[in-house]
C-alpha cells in the first residue's frame, strides 16, 4: 500500500525509497519494500517449473508441469472423491492482485470442501464478529486514528506493523500525533513493545486474559451509567442483553487473573468513556488466543456502547473505490459461518474454509485427503504444530506448490510451479484498500517485464481452471479492474486503469466518513450487539474462569507468546540479506527475575519444551516482558533439511510451531490460539 520511487538503469536498481507524493503513505517506506531488489535478485528463485524425481528436481516445461498437475488432481477426485483435494492460501495471496482475482476460479474448479487459508491462524474472530454484528465478513471496523482523542490498543504492535487488519503507512508518526493535540494512547499488552515505547501508557496484562478485561471495562461503563446508544440508537438490538452479559465480570473480581488493578481497570473505562471521541483497536495477540472471537466481538461492543462506530474518532468503515462489502452484499454473498464442520476435530466452516488447525489431522485420517495445493504459502512455518504437518504432508498421493522458493512446505511438493513477483507485477490492493484509514486509490504498474520463460500468478492459475474445467478464460487482471471500477461508489471520478496510470501517486477521496447506517446487512438491518453465539460462549469462560481460581500447579510454567519485527515479513523474506543481516533476531526473551530464579545468563541456549514439541534457543534477558512470559518471533526455522534458501539456512532459527499446539483453539471460531501456549525451559 506504500507509494516507492525507485531509481534504475536498464535493469540496475539503484535506489528505493519512500514517494513522498503519493496520496496514502506520503514517504513511509518499511525495510520489507526496500527488499524488493533482493528478491528480484535472489538467485535461490524458482523460475521454472521443477519437478521431484528420484534422483532429485529437475526442470520441465510448463505445459508439462500444468497438464500433470491438472491430470494428477482430476484422476485422485475421481478414484477418491473431490473432497480428497484440499487447498491452502498463505498471507501473500491477499497482497497479489493476480491470486486474489484468479485464485477463486481455480479453487471453486476443483469443487472442494477441504479449503484452508491463512485467515485461520490469525484473524477468524475479525470476520465472524463483523458477520454476526454488521451483516458482512469484511465489515472490519477501521480505528480514525487521524481524529481520535483516546486510543486503546490490546494485542497489537502498530509501531512495527504499521497496522494490521488497518491500513496505516506511518502509525507511530500518527499515534505522537494523537498525544500532540492533547489525546492518549494506552497500550495493553504482555511484553513492553516498540508501540509501548511510544504510547501515554502501557499496561501488561497476562496472556489470554483479553476478554475478562474488556469485559471488566465494558462492566464499569454499564454500571456508572457511562453507556449510550448515540446516532446509531435506531438502528441497534439486544442492547439490555449487555447489562447482564457483563454480571460477575468486575473488575475487583478478575483483577488476579488480568494483572492489571482494578484501580487501572475503572480509570481506563472512565476516560474512555468520557473522552470526546474513543476507539478501541484489537489485533493479533487478542485474536489468536482461546476466547478470540470473543475478544474481538467486545472490541465492538465496547466502541458500540460508547457511540464510538462510526463516528468520527471512533471506529469506521472504508469506502473504497473498489468495494468489496458492497459489490458481494449485492450478490448475497455477505460470508457464513458454521453451515457445516470438519470430518476431523468437528471445526465449524467459515466462509466455505475450514481453520487450518485440523488439515494434518484431515491429512493423516484414513479417506482423508490425497492431494494438497499450497497457494503461495508456507504453512509447515506459520501454522500450529509444524512438526505434525510435515509429517502428514509426507503422506500425499500428490501435491503441488505455487511458490517462489523451494522451502520448507514446498519441498514435499512432486511439482512446483513459481511465478513472478515484486517488480515484476502489477497491482491494485483490493483487500488492504479496504482496511485503510483513508479513502484512496492507486495502481501500480509493473517495473521490470518478466523472463520469456516466466509465468505471472494469474496465468498459472487461469491455465490450470482451463485444464480443470475446460473453459477459457481472456480477462487480464486490467479487464478485470475495469470491470469493477465500473462500480465504484465514486462514479463522478470515471474510474479506470488508464485514469489510475494517469495518476501514479494514487488518488484521494479524503478522510474515512459515516457510513455504516446505509450499510447494515444483517437479514433485519440493524447492528446485532449481542449474537446469540457469544452469549452463549461466555458459559465456556466462566468454566474456564473457575479452573484459573483454582490455580492448579503446572509442568509447564510459562506462556509464549509470539513477536512481530520489522525486517521480518512472515518466512518468505528470510532470503533478503538487508532484512536479514545484523544480529540473530530469533531470540526467547524472558523476564530478569524468570532468568535469575532459573539461573540462566544472557544469550545462553536453552531447551523450550511444550505438550507438542521443543525447541533450542538463545535467550534474551530483559524487563521489557511480564513475569511468566516468554516470546519468540514468528516465521523462523529453515533448518529443515531439502530446502534452497542459502541465505535464510545461515540465519535458520527455531520455530515457534514447532512448539504450539494444533488442539489449542478458540472453540467457537476455530481460530489458532498462539497467545499462551504452555511450555516449560530446560538449561
Amino acid at each position: 500500500m506504500c507509494g516507492i520511487e525507485i531509481t534504475y538503469k536498464d535493469k540496475e536498481i539503484i535506489s528505493i525509497k519512500g514517494d513522498k507524493k503519493d496520496m496514502f503513505s506520503k514517504g513511509h517506506i518499511c525495510p520489507k519494500a526496500v527488499a524488493l531488489k533482493d528478491l528480484y535478485l535472489d538467485k535461490d528463485r524458482l523460475k521454472t517449473p521443477i519437478k521431484k524425481t528420484k534422483n532429485g528436481w529437475i526442470e520441465i516445461s510448463w505445459k508439462d508441469a500444468l497438464d500433470e498437475v491438472a491430470e494428477k488432481l482430476k484422476a485422485i477426485q475421481k478414484k477418491y472423491g473431490n473432497d480428497a483435494v484440499a487447498t491452502y492460501q498463505g498471507n501473500p495471496n491477499v497482497h497479489n492482485i493476480g491470486l486474489m482475482l484468479y485464485g477463486k476460479p481455480f479453487i471453486k474448479s476443483l469443487q472442494t470442501k477441504q479449503k484452508y487459508t491463512a485467515s485461520s491462524v490469525d484473524q477468524l474472530p475479525h470476520h465472524i464478529a463483523s458477520l454476526l454484528v454488521f451483516g458482512h465478513q469484511m465489515m472490519i471496523p477501521i480505528p480514525d486514528i487521524e481524529r481520535t482523542d483516546y486510543l486503546l490498543i490490546l494485542g497489537a504492535n502498530p509501531a512495527v506493523s504499521n497496522g494490521s487488519m488497518l491500513t496505516a503507512p506511518g502509525f507511530s508518526n500518527k499515534i505522537k500525533a494523537i498525544q500532540k493535540r492533547g489525546g492518549k494512547v494506552i497500550n495493553i499488552d504482555p511484553r513492553y513493545t516498540e508501540t509501548s515505547r511510544i504510547s501515554s501508557e502501557h499496561h501488561y496484562i497476562s496472556p489470554g486474559k483479553d476478554a475478562l478485561f474488556l469485559l471488566a471495562i465494558i462492566n464499569v461503563i454499564i454500571s456508572e451509567n457511562l453507556s449510550q446508544k448515540g446516532h446509531l440508537e435506531n438502528h441497534l438490538k439486544n442492547w439490555d442483553a449487555i447489562k447482564e452479559i457483563v454480571k460477575g465480570f468486575e473488575p475487583n473480581k478478575v483483577e488476579n487473573h488480568i494483572g492489571i488493578t482494578a484501580n487501572n481497570i475503572v480509570k481506563i473505562a472512565k476516560d474512555f468513556a468520557n473522552a470526546k471521541t474513543a476507539v478501541c483497536y484489537g489485533r493479533l495477540g487478542v485474536s489468536t488466543q482461546e476466547f478470540g472471537g470473543m475478544c474481538i466481538w467486545l472490541v465492538n461492543v465496547l466502541n458500540l456502547i460508547t457511540d464510538n462506530t462510526d463516528k468520527i474518532g471512533g471506529a469506521m468503515f472504508t469506502l473504497p473505490a473498489i468495494d468489496l462489502v458492497g459489490m458481494s452484499a449485492m450478490q448475497g454473498k455477505t460470508g457464513s459461518f458454521n453451515r457445516y464442520r470438519s470430518k476431523v476435530n468437528n471445526l465449524p466452516e467459515y466462509s466455505g474454509e475450514f481453520p487450518v488447525t485440523t488439515l494434518a489431522d484431515e491429512i493423516l485420517a484414513k479417506d482423508g485427503i490425497k492431494a494438497f495445493v499450497s497457494i503461495a504459502g508456507n504453512p509447515v512455518l506459520s501454522t500450529p504444530n509444524g512438526t505434525k504437518l510435515e509429517k502428514a504432508l509426507e503422506q500425499l498421493e500428490f501435491m503441488v506448490s505455487i511458490d517462489i522458493y523451494l522451502n520448507e512446505t514446498s519441498k514435499h511438493a512432486d511439482i512446483i510451479l513459481p511465478t513472478t513477483t515484486g517488480l515484476e507485477t502489477s497491482h491494485y490492493d483490493l483487500a488492504f484498500h479496504q482496511l485503510a484509514i483513508r479513502n484512496t486509490t492507486k495502481y501500480s504498474e509493473s517495473l521490470f517485464k518478466k523472463e520469456e520463460n516466466q509465468r505471472h500468478d494469474w496465468q498459472v492459475l487461469n491455465a490450470l481452471t482451463e485444464r480443470m474445467t475446460g473453459i477459457k478464460n481472456p480477462a487480464t487482471p486490467e479487464n478485470m479492474l475495469d470491470y469493477m471500477l465500473q462500480f465504484s461508489p465514486y462514479k463522478s471520478e470515471e474510474l479506470s486503469v488508464k485514469k489510475l496510470k494517469d495518476n501514479p501517486n494514487g488518488i484521494d477521496f479524503g478522510l474515512l466518513k459515516p457510513c455504516l447506517t446505509k450499510r447494515i446487512f444483517t437479514k433485519d438491518k440493524m447492528i446485532n450487539i449481542a449474537p446469540q453465539e457469544f452469549v452463549d460462549d461466555l458459559e465456556r469462560l466462566k468454566n474456564q474462569l473457575k479452573k484459573w481460581n483454582k490455580k492448579q500447579q503446572s509442568n509447564y510454567p510459562f506462556y509464549l507468546i509470539g513477536r512481530r519485527q520489522l525486517r521480518n515479513n512472515n518466512s518468505w523474506m528470510h532470503n533478503s540479506e538487508i532484512l536479514i543481516k545484523g544480529e540473530n533476531r530469533c531470540t526467547m526473551l524472558i523476564n530478569s527475575e524468570d532468568a535469575l530464579q532459573l539461573n540462566l545468563t544472557d544469550k545462553q541456549i536453552v531447551k523450550v519444551v511444550s505438550l507438542v514439541g521443543q525447541v533450542e534457543i538463545p535467550i534474551k534477558i530483559t524487563n521489557s516482558i511480564k513475569k511468566g512470559v516468554l516470546s519468540i518471533p514468528h516465521g523462523f526455522g529453515h533448518h529443515r533439511k531439502g530446502i534452497k534458501l542459502n541465505l535464510a539456512q545461515q540465519n535458520a532459527g527455531v520455530s515457534i510451531n514447532d512448539l504450539t499446539n494444533d488442539k489449542q483453539i478458540d472453540a467457537l471460531t476455530g481460530n489458532a490460539d498462539f497467545s499462551g501456549t504452555k511450555v516449560q525451559i530446560i538449561p
